[in-house]
């Protein structure tokens, strides 16, 4: 504490990592800096309080090396009389599990809630077992005093492309016209900057909106829920995809940024916009993807989260096997077994107008450059699932010539 402000510092790290390398323990000492900025990302203007909900949110470290680290977070206030602190338990990992770690970080918070000891045997039992396979499911045993051993499930979803996703947080929030309008800039590779007061609004919105990319990679700056000590990221001349707290909301229209899209998650409305966003995809496949996310929304047969992923998911991935679904035809392959992509024939094969001005933007992205890049190293296709929507695009075609 300082200057009657709170400072929020790492109390445990578990497991102790020892005996690194010079590099690695450089790297060790930066993560270790950065976790407490972004579990308290709003700043040190907290008090001691009795109430709070536990929320649930994450965040993504950059490496050096480009490589992605995810924070997955509880945010929860102790048992205890009086007034006191919030607290953060903090999962780092290099991947996209998030369903997994909320149900880990379930556990965490109801053995919290008993004592700090309960949870150390629960996270070295933790340790121990094999982390599972995608579609495979890893049983803990934990005991929990009182309660007797229980017996925790674990599953990896088969499906990595979804994982870390709430298509119905984006849904909730915004109509579909506004989605399709983000979506258009996010694939144009453009500054995008979402609003939110709840850490854990942002943090399911933006990596919502990054997952309607797929089979595409947002490659720029990322920051679910950006740091009070950090906000001047809204100046930077590159492409980010960044999230603010709403109280935030005037610094951030003060500084001097370029051209952004700035979407309040709080009111379902764009405050800041390029002014071409309706413009951008074309006009068939934009009404094409309007239809299916309406009738999401007028359907009221689906519930579960995973139904809703899957319709939004369908949509997207359709649009992008319509629009860049012909590229492995275009990839010449050389006697060393490496290919070399043929960006102008590849565009050129595209007939309607519309669709190839997009698509020669498109090539000039950098998540476009990195998914070719992948391609050209191996015949065998990469992204399992958007190589299966090809083909079925194809089989449809085929048939519908056919008959």
């Amino acid at each position: 504490m300082a200057d009657g402000h709170y400072e929020p510092k790492i109390t445990y790290q578990f497991p102790k990592r020892e005996n690194l390398l010079k590099g690695q323990k450089e790297e060790e000492e930066r993560l270790l800096q950065a976790i407490p900025l972004f579990c308290f990302p709003d700043g040190n203007n907290w008090a001691p309080i009795t109430e709070f909900t536990s929320e649930t949110f994450s965040f993504v470290l950059t490496n050096v090396d480009g490589s992605r680290k995810i924070g997955y977070c509880r945010r929860l206030l102790p048992s205890g009389r009086g007034v006191r602190l919030p607290e953060v338990f903090c999962i780092i990992s290099c991947l996209g599990c998030f369903g997994l770690f909320s149900k880990i970080l379930d556990e965490v918070e109801k053995r919290r809630q008993i004592s700090m000891a309960v949870i150390y045997p629960f996270m070295q039992g933790l340790r121990e077992s094999p982390f599972p396979a995608p579609g495979k499911t890893v049983t803990i045993k934990s005991f929990i005093p009182e309660s007797g051993t229980e017996l925790i499930e674990l599953t990896r979803p088969v499906d990595a492309h979804l994982e870390h996703v709430e298509f119905q947080a984006l849904l909730q929030r915004l109509s579909p016209h506004l989605i399709l309008h983000i979506f258009a800039s996010a694939m144009l590779e453009r500054r995008l900057i979402f609003l939110a007061e709840e850490l854990s609004v942002l943090s399911q919105c933006i990596h919502a909106v990054a997952a309607l990319l797929y089979p595409f990679t947002w490659a720029h700056t990322y920051i679910p829920v950006v740091p009070e000590c950090l906000l001047d990221t809204v100046c930077c001349p590159t492409p980010f995809m960044v999230g603010i707290q709403m109280r935030h909301l005037e610094r951030v229209l003060e500084q001097p940024m370029e051209e952004a899209l700035i979407v309040d998650l709080c009111e379902g409305k764009i405050i800041r916009a390029v002014g071409d966003e309706e413009e951008i995809l074309p006009g068939k496949l934009q009404n094409e993807m309007l239809v299916s996310l309406n009738r999401h929304n007028n359907n009221n047969n689906v519930h579960t989260s995973e139904q809703v992923n899957a319709l939004v998911s369908e949509a997207f991935v359709h649009f992008f096997v319509r629009l860049v679904g012909h590229y492995g035809s275009h990839i010449k392959w050389g006697r060393s077994g490496s290919g070399s992509f043929q960006e102008r024939a590849f565009c050129k094969a595209i007939a309607s107008k519309s669709c190839r001005r997009l698509v020669k933007k498109f090539v000039k992205t950098n998540m476009f450059s990195l998914f070719i890049e992948e391609a050209e190293k191996s015949r065998i296709p990469q992204e399992a699932y958007f190589q299966q929507k090809i083909i079925e695009y194809h089989e449809q075609k085929k048939h519908r010539r056919d008959s």
